[in-house]
């Protein structure tokens, strides 16, 4: 499928192309274009919208274009639903819902404006989402597991930590 919005992405607008390639549509491919030309491509290239006024993938109320992904693709996964509070936080400028939430608001200008165009920045962007689902999974498998982790030397615990990734 091909999916289309706002040119110059940021937060949501990079945070949505990962979560579509890992939990949606792994063959996405992605336009961005002005404002005023999405709908065109819309109508022309038969793509998904998101992430601009008036379309379902859009903001609504507090939650932001992700949300509304992970909503209408009842994405239920819990690190999926925290990195959702995160890019919400810092998508809507509301940085103390997430202490993380201004660490990826910095790293996505900085990584968009030293980008050539915006295929690049998602390029760029995407191993940053993956280190932030990585590490929230890593949170609930450390609360989850803490009795059995806390009598490991570092290298059991990487070894331990790795393999319950995978699972």
């Amino acid at each position: 499928m091909k999916w289309v919005t706002r040119q110059y992405v940021h937060v949501d607008r990079t945070a949505c192309p990962w979560l579509i390639k890992k939990f949606i549509d792994p063959k996405a491919e992605f336009i961005f274009v002005p404002t005023e030309k999405i709908e065109e491509i819309v109508k022309k290239e038969k793509a998904i919208p998101y992430d601009a006024s008036d379309v379902e993938l859009g903001h609504h109320g507090d939650k932001c274009s992700f949300d509304a992904m992970v909503e209408k693709y009842n994405i239920t996964d819990p690190a999926i639903l925290e990195l959702a509070k995160i890019v919400r936080a810092a998508d809507t400028d509301k940085m103390e819902m997430a202490p993380e939430a201004a660490g990826l608001e910095a790293v996505m200008t900085g990584l968009s404006i030293s980008s050539k165009d915006d295929h690049e920045t998602i390029a760029k962007t995407g191993p940053v989402y993956d280190a932030f689902y990585t590490n929230i999974s890593l949170k609930t498998i450390r609360e989850k597991y803490k009795a059995e982790t806390a009598k490991m030397n570092m290298k059991q615990l990487v070894e331990f930590l790795r393999r319950k990734l995978k699972e």
